[in-house]
């Protein structure tokens, strides 16, 4: 039996991870608001170290920097007026950094993303955040529609387990695998360990 490829690996895409100077680098909804109560991620702390080093990187490399930061309504889930709201402290914005705030999971939507882009003038986008099978995913998917080719950096998102619709759970892990391999498929390159510099 032949092993599974995905359509980018069969109609012969390069799937070589651009280098972080030539790309924008994306880091979607990183906030408190993941790291306790009933959004926490079980993979938040891991993520956000790699994030971390991946976003040191990518300002010792020039790559543009974009924040993005889901706003909810005051008092609710990602009031932005408040601390469960704030982008996490070992990734926040530097004066100059650009802060996108959204109100749908993907990122393009009803903000000027597209236009901070264009202006740019890269069609590398590299995403990182929370969460995989949300508002990463439906992002990377916006961006192949809008032309950008999108690598993911697989270990700085997280997401978090989710009813299976029968009683039971299905652990944040293995929806954060299935995400990752869902838009392998098409949408974008994965890329883990070291494979960004």
């Amino acid at each position: 039996m032949t092993s599974a490829k995905t359509l980018m690996q069969l109609a012969g895409i390069d799937l070589t991870p651009p280098r972080l100077g030539d790309s924008c680098l994306v880091l979607i909804d990183i906030q408190n608001e993941y790291l306790a109560g009933p959004l926490a991620l079980p993979d938040a702390n891991p993520a956000i170290a790699r994030a971390t080093a991946l976003l040191a990187r990518a300002r010792e490399s020039g790559a543009a920097i974009i924040h993005i930061a889901h706003k909810g309504q005051p008092g609710s889930l990602f009031d932005r007026s408040a601390e469960r709201g704030a982008i996490v402290a070992p990734l926040g914005p530097r004066p100059g950094e650009i802060v996108i705030e959204k109100q749908l999971p993907n990122a393009f939507a009803g903000t000027d993303l597209n236009a901070q882009l264009a202006a740019t003038g890269r069609k590398e986008l590299v995403l990182a955040g929370f969460m995989t099978h949300m508002c990463v995913s439906s992002t990377a998917r916006a961006a192949l529609d809008l032309g950008f080719r999108t690598t993911i950096d697989a270990d700085s998102c997280a997401t978090r387990d989710l009813p299976d619709g029968v009683g039971g759970t299905i652990a944040a892990r293995l929806i954060h695998d299935v995400a990752l391999a869902e838009l392998s498929d098409r949408f974008a390159i994965i890329a883990r360990g070291n494979a960004l510099a």
